[in-house]
């Protein structure tokens, strides 16, 4: 997998280097590229790139002094956009909403439209249900314990918890590949617990979602019906907040739509893309 040095510290990335415009996917804590492993062969006619972002799956540790708050893994995002000299890209986001922040901070010149995959937004950060783990990341020791939890079964497909992300259940080969790099190094448990204690205060995340406004070009917001974290009312609330918003809403999924329905998701992407003049390019016979 290739790995770019950046100011925070290694980014692993997934490139399909396909002939078509560029997708860059974000992910949630503590995911990584496999959580669009469903969608991504959907989507032949487009470069697909799929950074690691240090959100605890990550398999490099970031710099010690490494900023992995909201804000500083989002301006993280856009420098890996940058140096990567990608040009104008669709950002692509479901679960973590952070890199919505590039927005907020006036860094978003490199995205071209916005695809908001039932995501954080507003003051959704961290989402309900996951204040809790939150707080146990604040605990010395918390991220380590939350590793062993996460081995017990009943505690890993809660339906309070990661249980309650997919309608379909998330493979327990894909789990443990999330939760294994915190499992093993001292170093990402520390990553991992800056990014899931480093959310501001309500106030702040408000003013920023208000900057958002000001962001001109094309975004698909697509919503879960039976999401247990993201609530339903955010979809349409986005949708309008964005000046070309757009709401798709898909039944029968919770958060992890790529898990739940990827087929459905890859074709309103896709239409989605060809609508806003991304026309995806074939190979030829």
């Amino acid at each position: 997998m290739p790995r770019i040095q950046l100011s925070c510290g290694p980014v692993d990335y997934q490139d399909t280097r396909g002939p078509g415009p560029v997708l860059v996917f974000g992910h949630g804590l503590p995911m990584n590229e496999t959580q669009w492993r469903k969608v991504i062969p959907m989507l032949g006619g487009y470069r697909c790139i799929l950074p690691t972002l240090p959100l605890g799956g990550h398999r490099q540790p970031m710099h010690p002094d490494a900023d992995l708050s909201q804000r500083g893994v989002a301006l993280l995002l856009g420098e890996f956009i940058e140096r990567l000299g990608l040009g104008a890209v669709t950002l692509v986001l479901n679960d973590w909403g952070g890199g919505q922040f590039l927005v907020s901070e006036g860094q978003d010149q490199q995205i071209a439209r916005l695809v908001l995959v039932a995501c954080e937004a507003f003051d959704n950060f961290p989402p309900g249900p996951a204040k809790a783990l939150a707080h146990v990341c604040r605990v010395p020791g918390g991220v380590w314990l939350l590793t062993r939890l996460m081995r017990v079964p009943a505690v890993r497909h809660s339906r309070g918890g990661y249980g309650g992300m997919s309608l379909r259940g998330i493979p327990d080969e894909i789990m443990d590949d999330w939760f294994a790099p915190a499992g093993r190094d001292k170093a990402i448990r520390r990553d991992f617990a800056k990014f899931a204690t480093g959310a501001p205060g309500r106030e702040t995340l408000l003013a920023w979602s208000e900057r958002l406004r000001d962001f001109d070009r094309p975004v698909l917001v697509v919503w879960a019906t039976e999401d247990r974290l993201m609530p339903r009312e955010h979809g349409p609330r986005l949708a309008e907040l964005y000046p070309q918003g757009r709401l798709v809403e898909i039944a029968d999924s919770s958060t992890l739509i790529p898990e739940d329905q990827p087929e459905r998701l890859a074709e309103v992407l896709t239409d989605f893309l060809i609508h806003t003049g991304a026309e995806p390019v074939r190979p030829l016979p």
